[in-house]
């Protein structure tokens, strides 16, 4: 017999021996106990923290829809540039502003003002508390709300204010005032020690925040021209892209699993991914009520069904469950999703007889659904109390609009908020900016 026969029996001869020595040899990979809760955590807080990253590109497409034609550049940059702002002030000085830990400069009231600072790499000699998560991933998952705060601003401003003070104010509400007063709840201050506020993922320290800080805005900016009229008539501008208003808010509502679903702030044990699969059967529902809500009331009120209105329904039934979307059950946890899109249809039009122009309504979804979603609270939660969301709700809104208003006048006297009316009339994507969205279609 040929030699060349016997060459696979003696390969697996010496094989086998190899294979035996290997399986005797196997290193166990399994991380120790508590590293495991400290592993899943982090890897929560970085996926839903993207989650909550692809909500800027919801506002983006939403706002892009919602305003007229020639203004869709500008709203592009802003979005691109406040979200860029949002992670430089975060990291300079708004992160420990809001989670001092002992450092607190006012004890309870004001933060540490020094940059944020993650473990080495590999946590290699460092004094990490394994049984939580990197300072890194819980940095990027809480940037993520600073960043929504400026984006509700941006909506209500649009179509009449100039980019430079914007962002300015931008640097303020995301290096200042988003985290002081989150610092208040969030970060262990007197709100949460003194009042029991509770606010499980921000209908009061994220949305009403950012409600607040555009009011402010509107108020001193003053509505769009031709807006309304002196009889007190109301001109209407729609929206030139409603199929992408309607992605945006899709986004978003996706996007709201992880804003609401990394709130648990633990993935450690079956209780905790129990708890976030919960949050994330009440959160869709809610949004869902609140879309039916806005859906059947404009038919009533309007005889035919507002898209605009639907899709803010939408967006209101998240932020009204956003305050507690862990122990409502789906039925009232769709009953405050309704409230918020009622909300919204009443809030629009009450706007507008005030002559206050919001362009996208995020005062009625954020500011006035944030208010609710609060208060719902202590409808399904026994540890909330009605004096302490009230309190509490005051005490953040006047901090907001107050420093928003100062810093809104302050920019007013200094460099000029508001556009020229012939920018306006013309465009902000050609007056600010000198480049169109859409340039080769007619002029909206």
């Amino acid at each position: 017999m040929k030699l060349t026969k016997f060459l696979p029996l003696a390969a697996g001869l010496i094989v086998l021996p190899v294979l035996g020595f290997a399986q005797e040899v196997e290193i166990d990979m399994t991380p120790p106990n508590d590293e495991i809760g400290y592993i899943f955590t982090t890897f929560m807080f970085l996926v839903t923290g993207f989650l909550v990253m692809w909500m800027a590109a919801g506002f983006t497409m939403l706002e892009a829809g919602l305003v007229r034609q020639k203004n869709t550049t500008m709203q592009l940059m802003k979005n691109i540039a406040l979200f860029s702002i949002a992670a430089i002030m975060y990291y300079l000085i708004g992160y420990n502003l809001m989670y001092p830990g002992d450092g607190w400069t006012i004890t309870n009231v004001l933060g540490a003002f020094s940059p944020a600072v993650m473990e080495p790499v590999g946590v290699a000699g460092a004094d990490t508390d394994l049984t939580y998560a990197s300072v890194g991933s819980d940095f990027y998952f809480q940037l993520m709300f600073c960043a929504t705060t400026a984006s509700i601003v941006s909506g209500t401003l649009a179509e009449r204010i100039k980019l430079w003070p914007f962002l300015i104010f931008v640097v303020i509400l995301t290096g200042l005032i988003y985290p002081i007063q989150a610092s208040w709840k969030w970060g262990g201050g007197f709100l949460d020690a003194n009042y029991g506020f509770l606010d499980f993922a921000g209908s009061t320290v994220v949305h009403s925040v950012g409600g607040w800080a555009a009011l402010a805005g509107a108020l001193i900016l003053g509505p769009r021209l031709g807006k309304y009229g002196k009889n007190g008539s109301v001109h209407p501008f729609p929206g030139a892209n409603l199929p992408l208003a309607t992605l945006g808010t899709l986004i978003l509502w996706m996007g709201w699993f992880g804003f609401n679903g990394g709130s648990q702030l633990y993935m450690d044990t079956a209780g905790n991914v129990a708890d976030i699969s919960r949050i994330f059967a009440n959160t869709n529902t809610a949004a869902a009520g609140g879309a039916l809500a806005a859906l059947l009331l404009t038919k009533l009120l309007y005889k035919k069904p507002d898209l605009t209105m639907v899709l803010n329904g939408a967006l209101a039934g998240l932020v009204s469950i956003t305050a507690e979307p862990l122990t409502p059950g789906l039925g009232m946890a769709t009953i405050i999703g309704a409230i918020g899109g009622v909300i919204v249809v009443f809030a629009v039009p009450f706007l507008d007889k005030l002559k206050i122009d919001d362009v996208v309504g995020a005062i009625p979804v954020h500011l006035c659904a944030g208010i609710w979603g609060t208060i719902a609270v202590v409808l399904t939660n026994s540890d909330a109390t009605l004096f302490g969301q009230l309190i509490s709700i005051v005490i953040v809104g006047a901090f907001v609009f107050v420093v928003s208003a100062v810093v809104w006048f302050i920019l007013k006297v200094t460099m000029g908020i508001r556009v020229s009316e012939e920018e306006e009339v013309q465009g902000l994507d050609i007056g600010e900016l000198g480049m169109e969205a859409y340039p080769e279609f007619a002029k909206g």
